[in-house]
């Protein structure tokens, strides 16, 4: 088949892989505009334009996709298929009717559950048991168009945002090479959506991960989980801002024995300290912290962090 590739990050870097390696024909990938990074400013290329011109495909990054010159450019491509997969702008139905087998989406997450920006984080946030990837056939609205195919994974209890991301990127570049045969064969019957049961998820940002410990502990790992690597959870401890990279949910007979006072501490407040870990209690529960990342330091586990820096019960995390 014919394929033109939308797509930018490593989420779609793979899917574009496994096509070229299905033996598929990419006539044109398109990126977002190359970006400048860090201070210097240097044009950082997108991981999907990195692979084309790794394997010589033409290239187009219009800053706006839904221009007269970005359609009019579309236009004078001859291809079956468009496959979208994180690319970053929303399509007019103009060029969604371009191509013959019309456009499909491979979206990370169990549509209509958590359509938008970030579905693989926010489905460890919101302690899923499974999460999975959607082909999906592409309409005006965000993430609406009907389900092609659809295949879920479980999470695992220690799962992380990054981890996830890595599988479902593996699953998405799997099913939509399995999905384009039957497509042109017209072996799959589309399923619309289930408007009832959709829910929706926004794009990430730094402040989702300020931990509010007057939430429950469950809660609180899974925001941890969930935003690992980027854009991580955190607190302030003596004004320094204090990522957790890792906890654990602790039953208070374990904090009691570790000689721990619990009666009536505020939630923030660490109420052990071990050699490898602290206690903190929460609105409900307590966490083991295990893991954590001073300001203007290197990530550590805390028994490193412990041999540099004081920690007593009592002291209050948030502050």
């Amino acid at each position: 088949m014919k394929i033109v590739f939308m797509g930018t990050p490593d989420f779609a870097r793979c899917a574009l892989k496994k096509i070229l390696n299905a033996g598929h024909e990419v006539v044109l990938v398109v990126t977002q505009p190359d970006k400048p990074k860090g201070r210097s400013g240097k044009l950082q290329v997108s991981d999907v334009k990195a692979l084309a011109l790794e394997k010589n495909l033409p290239v187009f990054q219009p800053d706006k996709i839904r221009s007269e010159e970005s359609v009019a450019f579309l236009k004078n491509v001859v291809a079956d298929i468009y496959v979208v997969a994180a690319f970053g702008q929303i399509l007019s139905q103009e060029i969604l009717d371009m191509p013959r087998l019309g456009c499909v989406n491979i979206h990370a997450s169990l549509l209509p559950e958590y359509r938008g920006a970030a579905p693989i984080q926010q489905a460890i946030i919101d302690g899923k048991e499974v999460s999975g990837v959607t082909i999906m056939q592409m309409a005006a609205g965000m993430d609406t168009g009907d389900i092609l195919l659809q295949r879920q994974i479980p999470i695992s209890e220690d799962e992380t945002g990054g981890g996830l991301f890595d599988k479902l990127s593996d699953l998405g570049g799997d099913l939509i090479v399995e999905a384009l045969p039957m497509l042109e064969r017209g072996e799959i019957t589309p399923v619309p959506q289930d408007e009832k049961r959709a829910t929706k998820c926004g794009k990430l940002s730094k402040d989702m991960g300020r931990i509010d410990f007057t939430k429950s502990a469950p809660s609180i790992r899974n925001l941890v989980r969930g935003l690992n690597p980027w854009p991580s959870a955190f607190t302030h401890l003596n004004g320094k801002t204090i990522k957790i990279w890792n906890c654990s949910v602790i039953s208070e007979n374990d904090i009691r024995a570790m000689g721990a006072d619990i009666q009536n501490a505020a939630p923030g407040t660490i109420v052990a300290v071990t050699r490898n870990s602290f206690a903190v209690a929460t609105g409900e529960g307590f966490l083991d912290v295990t893991e954590v990342q001073l300001e203007g330091k290197k990530r550590m586990d805390v028994k490193t962090f412990l041999l540099g820096n004081r920690l007593s019960v009592g002291m209050i995390l948030g502050n």
